[in-house]
């Protein structure tokens, strides 16, 4: 499925610069149509905002995007909608989630990027740092908004990402920091669990693995001995695995990490070293 063409979707970020804008009395101001990717001029008038192609939005809806500090919205046909998805795969609430720059996503209540004092796309660079160089063929085990599938595809031969929740995909799909994971030819997606799909892979068949699921009450089988001998199994020898788990210092963590460091030991992986700094462990083969 291609990513749309040039939908224009905005956050609280954007109405705050229209409605400061629109109170200097400006004819018109560049603003970002897509989150921050690129910047557009539209005119300013008493009803509202025309952009260059025609599309338009009312001081009200502009005021109702700027109360939202959790939903970003799609403008389509003069009307704006939040993005969101209930699945009824996993009984959850999907939703994309403003910053100040690159969104991230909201599942169940969850933020699946880091967001405090840190941008989700620097959060995703310092996970890919973990194992670089990246090379030949790359498991991503929870596409999520695909940024990590994206930025190791800038490398690697192919990279194999897979999701689980329908919920998660539509989200991706109306992202415009998603658009490469629907047009990058090095980019195989896979719908499913990962915890039924790895078993499937041939020995060996991955050079590096990026293992980023859910937090441990969401997803615990993908912190289960079981699945991280699968994970060993997979990964060529000399590969590496990062695993994301979350804060090391903190005390919820904490105890997932000891539990996941002695796993992973247990698994075969002959060194697991800690990596506070991408908030997860490497584990080498």
């Amino acid at each position: 499925m291609p990513y749309p063409v040039d939908p224009i979707v905005l956050s609280y970020v954007q109405a705050d610069e229209l409605l400061k804008a629109h109170k200097q009395t400006l004819s018109a101001v560049d603003i970002s149509p897509d989150l921050g990717l690129t910047t557009v001029s539209v005119a300013l008038s008493e009803q509202g905002i025309s952009f260059e192609k025609g599309e338009q939005l009312s001081w009200q809806q502009i005021e109702k995007i700027k109360r939202s500090d959790v939903n970003c919205f799609l403008l389509e046909d003069d009307t704006i909608r939040p993005i969101q998805f209930f699945s009824e795969a996993t009984n959850r609430m999907c939703s994309l989630l403003p910053t100040r720059r690159t969104p991230s996503m909201l599942i169940a209540g969850f933020t699946m990027h880091r967001i405090v004092d840190i941008d989700p796309m620097q959060d995703t660079h310092k996970k890919i740092a973990t194992i670089t160089p990246i090379t030949g063929r790359v498991l991503d085990t929870a596409t999520g908004l695909g940024y990590t599938a994206i930025e190791a595809a800038r490398n690697a031969l192919e990279v194999v990402t897979i999701e689980l929740d329908p919920g998660a995909q539509y989200i991706a799909h109306q992202n415009p920091w998603s658009r490469d994971l629907f047009n990058n030819p090095h980019i195989t997606q896979l719908m499913g669990d990962a915890y039924e799909l790895v078993p499937s892979f041939e020995d060996e068949s991955f050079s590096s693995i990026i293992h980023d699921p859910p937090v441990f009450s969401l997803a615990g089988e993908l912190y289960s001995g079981v699945f991280y001998q699968e994970l060993y199994r997979i990964l060529k020898r000399g590969g590496r695995l990062f695993h994301y788990i979350g804060d090391l210092n903190s005390k919820s963590s904490g105890t997932v990490t000891r539990g996941a460091l002695k796993r992973l030991q247990e698994a075969g992986f002959k060194r697991v070293v800690r990596r506070p700094e991408a908030f997860g462990v490497v584990a080498y083969k």
